[in-house]
């Protein structure tokens, strides 16, 4: 990793930790927008979290997408609500046709926020979108004129809404926008799964049954040891796609970090007791987004469905 994307990374999760404590994560995920404005703020001024991957004579900061990668794996780890990823998949549809050099400002600032529609029932931060992109695979649309009306979710501290479009504008051609996506899913599944362990290590170390601190039995040294091998495999899996992204390369790292915070969430539940299912604990949001992020963008059955039909 270069310097300065590690100064990123750095920045990134010195304000988390200032300004998304659990406390604060869940007094966001309850806002009337279901972020933290201020952060949000934050994040685009000291870090320009929204203007990553947009080219410099655009208005942007000139990144990759391994940058907002970057930024969306430690967000990730606190499980901070914001609009980071659906701007971000918008600024791309918009660079992708060329077109909208006015929408696009806005969203470069962070004062606009923005989405994709894969899926018009489940669209992320569709709600608070300013500008929305719908589309079918094959062809990109601005939806000009929309209706959102919020959705129950088990996952609170990501919001979705479905999305019903009014006036169209056909942009262009798709450029493979879901694989994009998978790819900056992937990544903020990592940081989950990762955060998640620690925690999950932390409390055997704490939590005494016996005498003795669990962490300290060897059967779940062995299970921890595991899940540490399971994460550790998925993410070399994610980084070696965002650097060389690709249909395949992206169902892998949605696979595998799905299926990694999945085993992990489930493993801290146990390991936690009982705790870990009241709303007191962390716990449970982590083993919440593990699901609601998996069937996110299509589950991990339709990616290993795609892999196994280039094999066969």
């Amino acid at each position: 990793m270069s310097e300065e994307r590690q100064l990123l990374r750095e920045t990134v999760a010195a304000l988390v930790d200032k300004h998304a404590s659990p406390e604060a994560v869940r007094t966001a995920m309850e806002s009337e927008r279901g972020y933290d404005e201020k952060l949000w703020t934050l994040l685009c001024e000291q870090v320009g979290a929204a203007a990553l991957v947009v080219p410099e004579e655009l208005g942007g900061a000139g990144g990759e997408l391994a940058d907002a990668a970057v930024v969306l794996e430690e967000l990730g780890k606190a499980l901070v609500p914001t609009p980071l990823l659906g701007t971000t998949l918008a600024e791309l549809a918009l660079l992708a046709v060329g077109a909208d050099e006015e929408g696009l400002a806005g969203l470069v600032e962070g004062a606009s926020i923005g989405t994709v529609a894969f899926d018009a029932d489940y669209v992320i931060n569709g709600d608070v979108a300013d500008i929305v992109i719908g589309t079918d695979g094959e062809n990109l649309t601005r939806w000009t004129t929309f209706t959102a009306t919020p959705k129950s979710t088990m996952d609170l501290t990501r919001r979705l809404s479905a999305v019903i479009p009014g006036d169209t504008v056909t942009l262009g051609s798709d450029p493979g926008l879901a694989d994009t996506a998978a790819l900056l899913l992937a990544a903020e599944q990592i940081g989950a799964a990762s955060r998640c362990l620690d925690l999950t290590v932390a409390y055997t170390k704490d939590r005494v049954q016996f005498g003795r601190a669990i962490g300290s039995f060897q059967a779940l040294k062995h299970r921890m040891a595991d899940l540490y091998v399971k994460v550790s495999s998925a993410r070399a899996v994610v980084n070696d796609a965002i650097a060389a992204p690709s249909p395949t390369t992206a169902s892998l790292a949605r696979y595998f970090a799905s299926e990694a915070l999945s085993a992990v969430s489930a493993e801290a539940i146990q390991l936690h007791g009982g705790i870990a299912i009241t709303w007191e604990s962390d716990i449970q949001l982590y083993f919440k987004r593990a699901h609601g992020s998996a069937q996110l963008l299509g589950p991990p059955r339709e990616h290993l469905r795609r892999l196994e039909a280039e094999v066969f």
